[in-house]
């Protein structure tokens, strides 16, 4: 478990507070308007509504998009819909460390809250360095000195050397926020010391993501079994022998999984009974879903589910764990012909009685739209830094608030 401090360990009134978080939010295309605005409900509702009425000073660092993207925009928006899940006025500068941004920071008084400009705006922000070298940077020097503390919440971009991720925290005393900090503890508890049987269930359509996790919490014996759906499903098949069909054979070409072949083969090999690939699968005839063993493959026709066979297997298997984490749906669930897989087996996860941590884009959606969602033990909204810590990687952001804490102690 990452050593960090956490805002339970300040004495945050009256003190000016810069709080890294992740306000980046989907735009109508359009109108350049913010259509899904959780992200910033979710800071709001676990850090920032604590530090306002701890009386705290509160400076919001965030950014959107990145430059040359079409949702690189400014935060003003975001700091009205702040302010709304607030339930208060928060002040808005389009500045991230100029004359006016720190006029607006020192004109601050407690439990006032003010979200400074796109911190992407800066040429330097997204280049990668340590945290001594991004607390060089004017933006580090400009604001660290009308500061008392950094506080990290942004755990869904702690897997990026930023300046805005990590500078602060070598020249300011440095905590995480709630989301950041309860990410964590829910990870420390799925990766460090799980209950067992620990099961991981890896879908979706990443595949080197997914040959590298597998890799890693079976070697660690992290996981007792990989359920392998979706895409994911589809390779570790042909890595078993199987012949899906020219045309799903082409798209696992097109999408240069085909590779990973010779590397899963290898795990399977190493880890004999500990991965289970589908035994029966759900292609699309005309508009309709159409079952077939694996046994009756190839199909000429697109595969987008696992079958009701392989989903009851997986069920039974989940609902015997004490430990689950689901990465990524095992089918096409938005297509209500193809939710089948995705909805047995993600109701198992909600019945059990095992902690289930839940994570990844398509994967929250796929909870929330079958209604699950407050039924998981834990549902995280992080995409990449949740992938890489489940690698065992080690996130930048995180490692910063280490070393910050080890030298506050």
């Amino acid at each position: 478990m990452p050593k960090f401090l956490t805002m339970d360990d300040f004495d945050l009134k009256n003190k000016t507070v810069l709080v890294r978080v992740d306000f980046n939010s989907p735009l109508d295309p359009e109108t350049k308007q913010i259509i899904n605005d959780k992200r910033i409900r979710a800071h709001a509702s676990a850090t920032i509504e604590e530090l306002v009425k701890k009386g705290a000073k509160t400076v919001i660092l965030a950014h959107q998009g990145r430059p040359g993207s079409a949702d690189f925009i400014s935060l003003e928006q975001h700091a009205k819909l702040l302010g709304k899940a607030l339930n208060m006025t928060v002040k808005y500068v389009d500045d991230v460390l100029g004359e006016a941004a720190q006029n607006e920071i020192k004109a601050l008084e407690s439990g006032e809250v003010l979200v400074l400009g796109n911190v992407r705006g800066l040429p330097y922000e997204q280049s990668k360095g340590t945290a001594e070298e991004h607390s060089k940077t004017e933006f580090v020097q400009n604001l660290a000195p009308l500061a008392d503390i950094f506080i990290n919440d942004a755990f869904a971009a702690a897997h990026r050397a930023h300046a805005s991720m990590v500078g602060f925290t070598a020249v300011l005393p440095s905590a995480a926020g709630r989301i950041m900090e309860k990410e964590l503890k829910a990870l420390g508890k799925v990766l460090e010391s799980p209950e067992k049987p620990s099961v991981f269930m890896i879908g979706g359509a990443k595949g080197d993501d997914s040959l590298d996790i597998s890799n890693y919490v079976l070697k660690n014996k992290i996981a007792d079994n990989v359920l392998a759906g979706g895409v994911i499903g589809h390779i570790f098949l042909v890595a078993k022998g199987f012949d899906l069909g020219e045309g799903n054979m082409k798209f696992l070409e097109k999408q240069e999984l085909m590779g990973l072949v010779p590397g899963i083969k290898k795990l399977m090999n190493d880890y004999p009974g500990a991965i289970l690939v589908p035994l029966d699968l759900a292609a699309q005839v005309g508009d309709k879903r159409k079952e077939l063993t694996v046994d009756e493959l190839p199909t000429s026709n697109p595969i987008f589910d696992i079958g009701t066979q392989t989903a009851k297997k997986f069920a039974d298997i989940i609902l015997k764990a004490k430990t689950i984490v689901v990465s990524g749906p095992v089918g096409v669930f938005e297509n209500p012909e193809f939710k089948k897989g995705s909805e047995i087996v993600l109701k198992a996860v909600a019945d059990s009685e095992g902690f289930s941590l839940v994570g990844g884009g398509h994967t929250v959606a796929a909870v929330e739209k079958l209604g699950l969602a407050d039924k998981m033990s834990y549902v995280s909204t992080a995409g990449g830094a949740l992938i890489e810590f489940l690698m065992g990687k080690q996130l930048p952001g995180v490692v910063a608030l280490e070393k910050a804490a080890a030298r506050n102690s």
